[in-house]
């Protein structure tokens, strides 16, 4: 962060960072993510629990 580098690249935070996301982003932005997870995937079945709980 000190850098304003970015926790994540094109492919996604990745399950070895996944713990670390609060730490880097807002609660707003972590909200906004959950809302397109479930848009996009409302059963739960693509990666459930992978990065988003």
């Amino acid at each position: 962060m000190r850098h304003g580098g970015s926790i994540s690249a094109e492919h996604g935070i990745g399950s070895l960072k996944a713990a670390k996301l609060p730490r880097y982003k807002s609660p707003v932005a972590l909200r906004l993510m959950r809302a397109i997870k479930q848009a996009i995937d409302p059963q739960g079945i693509m990666n459930p629990g992978r990065v988003l709980q």
